[in-house]
């Protein structure tokens, strides 16, 4: 018998909110978390806009935050998030967890990054077509930043949130790109449930409003380029799209063994009742065109759930606004759920919160999991001209009234990984 997995408390920094109800109040109400790029100047780039997290200050959330000085912006997203969590969970007011059988799984991506010093350093030693490493090694330790070279690891979030809560077992970052922290959630539960840990702090974390980031994926042309626009410019599903908005941001969540969780009182917001994982094995920068690595992974998580297609009541797509993710995820939702496909709500919150990358996932489970609440289906924004090639029910603009029980959230990562988690209240 697998022991069961519950959530039992949230916390998450994002483009829209600092919290969760207000997060969740901004996406019923349409609001867009996109604007200009603040973190560097880029009135040369095509794409001059993001989703970024505004006015956020650790020092507002936690008294000790110059104990994370040298943290990364991400992980400062990242404390906010958990520190949130572990008080909804009740962790705060009454902590009784095995620090031994509490495990850490996060995605998150790299941390501190110093391109402009770094930049200096080469311009500044660059003698007869190439770098003067002895000038460079002089100019590097005059320049770059103490400490930087250690919070640039994608592991520093982890170490951070490991260091606050005291926590003495597991500790996993995936990097599984944008299926990261949906991954790092179902490996979590797959770890309670076999009996390896009984709690864990879980979710992702990830700030890719950088220059590098932006010059990637603007060759890969994926972003989109509506600057004029910019508050309207994530199309998810839409003919018109141009691309994603990229973001950034952390949503943690804690979970529990169900009988334990019980017995403390804690509050159970959901339970994790399914995971399905796949790689598509096809290419490094595209993925199955007919999606059949993403439909192995939500079929997958029917199986573990022990569930048939037409008991999902909604799923929350990966749905980014490119041309190629939607109608590939489209192809996959048909061939995971047949003809069922056409009568389940689908849509995707990132046409209002942006692309999070590492944190996207977890993020929009969250999403989920307060649709469950409220039995309230949150809407595709933005999604004026459908596309033919996209015709399944994507909930335009509006949100839904439903009746749900069981939800299905979707992933894919740059790569072709893919994740699928199953979620459903707590009986």
């Amino acid at each position: 018998m697998k022991r069961r997995v519950v959530i039992t408390g949230m916390g998450t920094v994002n483009p829209l909110a600092h919290t969760v109800e207000e997060t969740w109040a901004a996406l019923l109400a349409g609001q867009s978390g996109f604007g200009p790029i603040t973190t560097f100047d880029a009135a040369t780039f095509p794409s001059r806009f993001a989703a970024m997290v505004k006015d956020y200050h650790l020092e507002d959330h936690v008294p000790d935050a110059a104990r994370h000085a040298t943290a990364g912006r991400h992980t400062h997203f990242a404390i906010g998030a958990a520190v949130q969590a572990w008080q909804a969970a009740g962790l705060a007011q009454r902590d009784t967890l095995d620090r031994d059988a509490l495990g850490l799984y996060l995605g998150s991506g790299e941390g501190r990054l110093d391109f402009d010093n770094f930049m200096s350093c080469i311009t500044d030693s660059w003698r007869g077509g190439a770098v003067d490493t002895a000038v460079w090694a002089t100019l590097a330790f005059e320049r770059m930043e103490l400490y930087r070279e250690v919070e640039q690891e994608a592991n520093m979030v982890l170490a951070h949130l490991a260091n606050r809560f005291g926590v003495a077992g597991p500790a996993y970052n995936v990097l599984t790109a944008c299926a990261a922290s949906t991954q790092a959630i179902g490996e979590a539960a797959s770890q309670i449930r076999a009996g390896e840990i009984d709690a864990a702090i879980t979710g992702g974390a990830h700030s890719m409003v950088h220059t590098m980031a932006i010059t990637g994926f603007t060759r890969l042309t994926a972003l989109s380029r509506r600057n004029d626009e910019m508050e309207t410019a994530s199309r998810p599903f839409d003919l018109t799209r141009d691309g994603f908005v990229i973001g950034e941001g952390a949503t943690i969540m804690i979970l529990e063994e169900y009988r334990a969780a019980k017995k403390r009182g804690a509050p159970m917001l959901a339970e994790i009742v399914g995971y399905g994982s796949s790689a598509d094995a096809y290419r490094i920068t595209d993925q199955d065109p007919e999606g059949a690595g993403a439909a192995a992974a939500m079929t997958a998580a029917l199986a573990d759930a022990g569930l048939s297609p037409k008991q999902i009541n909604y799923i929350n797509a990966h749905g980014t606004g490119t041309k190629q993710n939607d109608i590939v995820e489209t192809r996959a939702v048909k061939a995971a759920f047949g003809r069922h496909a056409p009568k389940i709500p689908v849509s995707s919150v990132k046409s209002q919160l942006g692309h999070l990358i590492g944190a996207a996932g977890a993020t929009e489970l969250l999403t989920c999991v307060l649709a469950l609440r409220d039995g309230t289906i949150p809407p595709t924004a933005h999604l004026t001209t459908p596309d033919p090639d996209c015709d399944l029910d994507y909930v335009p603009n509006t949100p839904r009234k439903a009746k749900l029980k069981y939800v299905m959230s979707n992933s894919m990562g740059f790569g072709g990984q893919n994740n699928s988690l199953i979620i459903a209240p707590v009986k």
